[in-house]
């Protein structure tokens, strides 16, 4: 494997029909993309740490979100701003590993981050005079750092797994970075047994947590008709469900439907493929901080407070 890795370099290929004229283009939308997801996280998570008042559990929550999409952007998203930018698309065995491990890391995590939030909802709604004794700002951050470390162990596995095949296809991974089912096609010998156990893995890493958090949102819903006498409440509830479960939807949807296709050998084009790929990752990472903490109240308050005392400081 060490020699391999001093020999194999991988050429991102991005969009295979895409014309040379809209390289630049399609760079800077990239750009763009990655300007507003970095910037919208690391307002959640600058905001998170330095403000007490955001110092309870369910921001906690979601800073790790936040901090999950800024790594997964800043790992991905250069190298393709690179690829249309200045045709610079070439990657190292090892930067393809470590891509690999990180790309199924850290949306293992989202997966696993997203259910737990899903948790803290159900209880704040559903046992509001117990939230705080049970939910505490501890647990939250213990529950983080496990669901951080169980994701790193599938991760780890998968990308050794994946380093240990020699590479003597072609060397050109049709997608924007190196992601399980565009570097399996290019391995060499039997990957029947690889194909199955990814697709199983990934499955239960979505289906799993999208279970628990339809159940928990479902509980909630009926939870709120059960004791809600004023419709205002009622309202609330069904806005913050919604809002949240288009994110889900946005988040685990497209990847089992992408994750299915592949192993039913569904065909569409490439292009298609690598499309849906970038949409649901990127959009999501963009629309989370906004939905899920840039629209709250407290949020609201400190950032009006902020925009409100900057002028005096300035002047």
């Amino acid at each position: 494997m060490a020699n391999q890795s001093e020999v194999v370099v991988f050429e991102l290929i991005g969009f295979p029909g895409l014309p040379q004229k809209y390289h630049i283009f399609v760079s800077v939308i990239m750009f763009i993309v990655y300007f507003v997801a970095l910037l919208a996280n690391c307002t959640v998570i600058a905001l998170t740490m330095c403000n007490v008042k955001l110092h309870h559990s369910m921001y906690i929550i979601i800073a790790n979100l936040a901090l999950s999409d800024l790594l997964f952007d800043s790992i991905t998203l250069p190298k393709m701003i690179a690829k249309y930018w200045f045709g610079d698309g070439s990657i190292t065995f090892a930067g393809c590993m470590f891509q690999l491990f990180c790309v199924h890391y850290l949306g293992s995590v989202d997966s696993f981050i997203i259910m737990l939030m899903a948790a803290d909802r159900y209880v704040a709604i559903c046992m509001p005079l117990r939230y705080s004794s049970v939910v505490t700002n501890k647990l939250t951050m213990y529950m983080c750092s496990l669901l951080w470390m169980l994701a790193s162990i599938y991760a780890s596995i998968n990308a050794i797994w994946y380093s240990s095949f020699p590479y003597c296809h072609s060397r050109k991974i049709n997608n924007c970075f190196c992601v399980n089912m565009a570097v399996m096609v290019l391995a060499c010998g039997d990957i029947s047994l690889l194909k199955q156990t990814s697709f199983y893995v990934a499955m239960a890493i979505l289906l799993f947590p999208l279970a628990f958090i339809i159940f928990s949102y479902i509980i909630i819903i009926i939870v709120t008709i059960y004791s809600s006498v004023r419709s205002e409440n009622l309202q609330k509830t069904f806005y913050t469900c919604t809002t949240h479960l288009f994110i889900i939807a946005m988040y685990f949807g497209p990847r089992m439907f992408i994750y299915t296709a592949y192993y039913i050998n569904l065909v569409f084009s490439l292009d298609m493929s690598v499309l849906i790929l970038l949409l649901y990752t990127y959009i999501p990472h963009m629309a989370s901080p906004i939905i899920y903490c840039l629209r709250t109240r407290e949020i609201m308050q400190i950032v009006e407070k902020i925009f409100t005392t900057l002028p005096k400081i300035l002047m």
